[in-house]
């Protein structure tokens, strides 16, 4: 699949902001059946530097300043990516295998995946979490098929609901609560993973949506999204999205992968002044054939 994808941020601030300092992470990955073809970032006011960067976690970052006046920053990318990603097995070693493997030989041959067992930001581990995923974990379950089924419980007993939760809601309020967006759904499985000592990351990026039958696909309409990835060795990374109950192909589209959303937040930065500030955001993720 071939996706032309344009994704916008705004700012509008209620006082004018002297000088501001950004750092992005807008530009999507190339690698593991993912190629970037083209990618623009345009950002009104012009920047006065604009620097590009690799984070820890090998993710592009795109840094830029401010040094005028301004009440509002519009950040603007526009992408044309081609995703070949295909049907995963599910054939892998027994979850205990995994975490045992990687707990005695992590730093040594799993430099990568070993910290992603440890309690990060916003993602904590606890009793809760793995008795949460213990119903899926028994003994000799393959650590993909018992992913596989904990994506698709969060997925049926979880209440999509932009209302119930907001960026800072900790995650076992999203577990007593059971409802939440995606970015709950990827923290809460990451927490379950995690507390049986599995290695599990956090993955931002565009997931394809279709409009009803017989309408256009709308611009603006769509959103950032997030998904989980869980390593297995001798297989990698494989990835989940438990908002929607799939194993990733070539409906999503990857911009980052961290710890958490704290690690890679698609934008953020800091200003000098401002007020108050309304934020709109707006992507339109349009397959090519369209």
């Amino acid at each position: 699949m071939k996706y032309r994808i344009e994704h916008l941020t705004q700012y509008d601030y209620s006082q004018e902001v002297s000088a501001s300092h950004h750092l992005a992470r807008l530009k999507p990955m190339t690698g593991e059946g993912q190629d970037v073809l083209e990618f623009e970032m345009e950002v009104e006011p012009e920047p006065a530097d604009v620097r590009i960067s690799r984070d820890y976690f090998g993710n592009e970052v795109q840094r830029f300043a401010l040094q005028e006046l301004h009440t509002s920053l519009k950040v603007k990318t526009t992408s044309l990516v081609t995703v070949s990603g295909e049907d995963v097995g599910l054939v892998s070693l027994p979850w205990t295998a995994v975490r045992d493997e990687v707990r005695v030989q992590g730093s040594r041959d799993y430099p990568d995946a070993c910290e992603y067992v440890f309690a990060s930001g916003v993602v904590p581990v606890g009793r809760e979490f793995a008795n949460y995923a213990s119903r899926f974990f028994k003994d000799g379950t393959p650590v993909l098929e018992g992913a596989r089924e904990l994506t698709r419980a969060i997925y049926e007993e979880f209440s999509f609901d932009p209302t119930a939760t907001t960026v800072s809601t900790p995650v076992a309020t999203v577990l007593r609560k059971k409802k939440g967006v995606c970015q709950d759904f990827a923290h809460f499985q990451i927490a379950c993973l995690r507390s049986i000592g599995l290695p599990a990351r956090y993955v931002s990026g565009y997931v394809r949506t279709e409009p009803p039958p017989g309408q256009p696909r709308m611009q603006g309409a769509d959103a950032t999204h997030a998904w989980v990835s869980v390593y297995c060795p001798g297989l990698g990374w494989t990835e989940f999205d438990p908002t929607n109950d799939l194993v990733p192909t070539d409906t999503h589209v990857r911009l980052a992968y961290g710890r958490d959303f704290s690690d890679i937040s698609p934008l953020r930065g800091t200003v000098v002044g401002g007020g108050g500030q309304q934020l709109t955001i707006g992507v339109t993720m349009t397959p090519m054939e369209e």
